[in-house]
């Protein structure tokens, strides 16, 4: 299956919809590697290990890796093959869970993608981050490289199952090194700089007008 995905489905799906890669010298081609990421569509945590240069691991419901049907077997082998991870969302805890699938793929040496705003941006601005990607880097000693995705939300609108073929820019920018907060993992400030300093470059790359508060999808609470 990764042998399908990687040098016959990549080249496809390139050849289709030509996203543009910017930047993409600045993946360092070893080490652990968190890429963060804005999210305006689904379909977005195909295309960035789709023109990486090296796997990227994203989170993904552990149903579809351990449910009976054929259809689902089948989504679970491919995204097993796409480097996903399983974690069970319904857990009362799933947010803790998903941190530590994370710091076992980067403790291997291994590239994890993650989206700091948690969710995807109905509104196209880029929303104030979550402070998951400062703990992973912090406790782990990864990288950050930013990554600002343009286009996405115009391959699969909100509420569209099948993608249309629409031009994708992927843009890698330089990787945030945060070895200078070495310990400080545990204070609350240091995390949101971290986030803070984080959500500035995914900004500047994607071009989004940044919004200084959590992003919240209809009928959601407002977070604390």
């Amino acid at each position: 299956m990764q042998f399908l995905i990687r040098w016959v489905l990549a080249p496809l799906v390139r050849m289709i919809w030509r996203p543009r890669v910017q930047g993409v010298q600045n993946v360092p081609a070893h080490g652990p590697v968190i890429f963060a990421a804005n999210h305006r569509a689904a379909v977005d945590t195909a295309v960035i290990p789709l023109v990486t240069p090296r796997p990227v691991a994203f989170l993904a419901k552990a149903e579809y890796f351990t449910a009976r049907s054929l259809k689902t077997r089948l989504i679970g082998r491919f995204l097993g093959a796409l480097g996903y991870v399983p974690v069970d969302r319904a857990n009362a805890k799933a947010g803790l869970a998903a941190l530590e699938a994370g710091r076992t793929v980067l403790e291997a040496g291994g590239a994890f993608g993650i989206y700091p705003e948690g969710t995807r941006s109905l509104d196209g601005r880029l929303h104030r981050g979550h402070t998951g990607v400062a703990s992973l880097a912090l406790s782990t000693g990864a990288v950050v490289v930013p990554v600002g995705l343009v286009g996405t939300e115009k391959v699969q609108p909100v509420g569209k199952k099948l993608p249309r073929v629409a031009r994708v820019e992927v843009r890698f920018g330089r990787p945030l090194d945060f070895s200078r907060y070495d310990g400080l993992e545990g204070s609350a400030a240091i995390r949101r700089a971290v986030t803070d300093e984080v959500m500035d470059a995914i900004a500047d790359l994607s071009g989004q007008v940044y919004v200084d508060r959590y992003h919240r999808r209809p009928g959601e609470a407002a977070a604390a």
